[in-house]
């Protein structure tokens, strides 16, 4: 995997924890200025977002612990049509890797099912848990998408938008490599299929983005921040204006403890197309109108694993 990534002080940091940062305000118009160029430039930046209680955020750790110590014949019921949605686990070239998913996180009704699903016998405490965190994470998703729509002057789309979002909690978990070299392709390189991805982790790191220079870069993450990462649907979107974030985990080093990382990850059903506003003289459209569900499927298969940039492949308007 080459050298060990630049622990990152270039990719800006979004205070959203000032008092002044509401909508109107120049402090409002200034992180949303900020926090575009960061996707433009990364493709993601990290938020401080103090909304999330320390109880809650002890107790979402706690939940997902619970979660994957049950056996795997019960984790492997997560079953999804939506590729990645699921439960992911057990697989030969990913062996630290363990994922699962509930789709529809911030209908209540969703997460009990998912619960009843894993406990026969129910877990209120578990239930409760993640719909509250997923809903105070889906406030800060939102906010971020109203500064991204207002910095480029499609604000009219935003209720369109928000009406069209539905969010996926993903628990992922990382083993503490047992080999030297096995923590190096934790997760491979890839990018989301997201509009936004919004991880959250717990004091092991291990989360890389690469540079449009080529260069892999890690965090050093505080406990109330989050990493806000463009997927290939908000590139599209934007006709590439916003970057789709590149990104791994590795697992290397001196790691010798679990990593937990809670994603947050937002879709958007129906047809997605590039807003007028964003094509000109200078920004030809690149884009057709996409589905993000199909988008996902595409990238699934076999052909649209071969490409960097899913959405390019799978609705790019040749140049």
């Amino acid at each position: 995997m080459g050298s060990s990534p630049t622990i990152s002080t270039r990719v800006p940091i979004v205070d959203f924890t000032k008092e002044d940062v509401k909508p109107g305000t120049d402090a409002w118009l200034s992180a949303a200025k900020q926090l575009c160029i960061a996707l433009e430039e990364f493709g993601c930046f990290v938020a401080l977002y103090d909304k999330l209680p320390q109880e809650l955020d002890d107790a979402i750790f706690r939940a997902s612990d619970e979660l994957f110590d049950l056996p795997v014949e019960v984790k492997s019921k997560n079953i999804n049509d939506k590729p990645y949605h699921g439960y992911v686990g057990q697989i030969p070239i990913i062996p630290l890797h363990e994922g699962l998913g509930i789709d529809y996180v911030t209908n209540r009704e969703e997460v009990r099912k998912f619960t009843e699903l894993m406990w026969s016998d129910g877990n209120d405490r578990f239930c409760e848990t993640v719909h509250s965190y997923s809903t105070i994470v889906a406030e800060l998703d939102h906010m971020v998408v109203r500064m991204i729509f207002e910095n480029y002057g499609v604000e009219k789309h935003y209720d369109f938008h928000l009406a069209s979002t539905s969010y996926l909690l993903r628990f992922l978990k990382y083993r503490a490599p047992s080999t030297t070299n096995q923590g190096d392709n934790a997760i491979p390189r890839h990018t989301d299929k997201t509009f936004l991805s919004i991880l959250h982790q717990n004091n092991v790191n291990g989360l890389e983005v690469k540079t449009k220079e080529g260069e892999w870069i890690g965090f050093n993450l505080t406990p109330s921040s989050f990493v806000v990462m463009a997927g290939d649907a908000s590139m599209g979107w934007s006709n590439d204006r916003i970057r789709s974030c590149d990104h791994r985990v590795s697992m290397k080093g001196t790691i010798t403890n679990t990593r937990y990382t809670l994603g947050l990850f937002s879709f958007l059903s129906g047809i997605v197309k590039v807003p007028d506003e964003l094509v000109d003289e200078d920004h030809p459209l690149k884009y057709k109108p996409f589905n993000n569900v199909e988008l996902i499927h595409f990238y699934a298969s076999a052909e649209g694993k071969k490409h960097e940039y899913t959405v390019k492949a799978y609705c790019g308007i040749e140049a």
